[in-house]
């Protein structure tokens, strides 16, 4: 196995002990925040070592390429994006720590997503739609290196899509303004201009997810193997499931537990690097 290690800052004195500890016979430079370290052997002491230094690790088949690839599937909120739609929304409604905290409970997994977005949605009733157009306006903030992943994975010849657990009136503007070919979110009901506080048809939460990426996948038809799938929060777990290669992006721990890789220190286009 190659053994990438990725980081804001990686010391040349980090790469040497990272070598000495999985036997390495290399050390390439992929970009100046990555690097490769050729024919390594996996220890426990490398997630130890890569944790008190701030550095992303994967232990990646070497022959594995981006373009093996067909379809690269994101959470949208604190994926995608680096924010939470709906805390912003409730900014503006004043109401911002109500539901940030049931958020919180839903990303760690305490409580399904379906019961914490109909009490959050609930929160926002008699919200002005003109709201929504202010956040995505003002506050609608792309992660770090999410236009040079989706920019590579089109290159690559993979379709793109964003998953969200959140809400149609940003997945489409998003989707356009970035070129995605599936966006699929929860859609709010608006009467007289003002939010009801209710959800339009099924939640799309844990379990919709994973079905709305099957259903991309068949029309596609195309494999498990050959979907990536990357997301933050609980409710992600099954849209993971799916793939064959899963990406827990500075995510919580249950969802690190369960993913293939992990990045928690760089940007979306790390995720570039883990590939041939």
């Amino acid at each position: 196995m190659n053994l990438i290690i990725q980081g804001l800052e990686v010391n040349n004195s980090d790469l040497r002990a990272l070598a000495k500890l999985s036997q390495a016979d290399g050390i390439e430079r992929i970009t100046g925040q990555a690097f490769r370290l050729t024919n390594a052997s996996q220890s426990p002491d490398i997630a130890e070592y890569c944790a008190e230094v701030a550095l992303d690790f994967a232990f990646v088949n070497p022959d594995q390429k981006f373009s093996d690839f067909r379809l690269i599937a994101m959470d949208m909120d604190s994926t995608l994006l680096a924010i939470e739609s709906i805390d912003e929304i409730a900014d503006m409604h004043n109401i911002k720590p109500q539901v940030a905290a049931i958020t919180l409970q839903t990303m760690r997994g305490d409580i399904s997503f379906e019961e914490s977005l109909t009490r959050r949605t609930e929160l926002l009733q008699g919200l002005h739609q003109d709201a929504l157009q202010k956040v995505y306006d003002e506050r609608v903030k792309l992660s770090s290196g999410a236009e040079r992943m989706l920019q590579q994975a089109k290159i690559f010849g993979l379709k793109t899509m964003v998953i969200s657990g959140g809400f149609t009136f940003f997945t489409d503007r998003i989707k356009a303004k970035l070129g995605f070919d599936y966006a699929a979110a929860n859609v709010l009901e608006i009467v007289g201009n003002r939010l009801t506080g209710k959800i339009i048809g099924n939640i799309i939460g844990r379990q919709g997810k994973a079905e709305i990426l099957k259903q991309i996948r068949d029309e596609l038809g195309i494999k498990r193997e050959q979907i990536i799938a990357l997301g933050d929060g609980a409710n992600d777990l099954g849209m993971l499931a799916e793939a064959g290669i899963s990406i827990a992006y500075h995510a919580k721990p249950i969802v690190r537990d369960h993913a293939t890789y992990s990045i928690s220190h760089v940007g979306l286009d790390g995720i570039i690097n883990l590939f041939k």
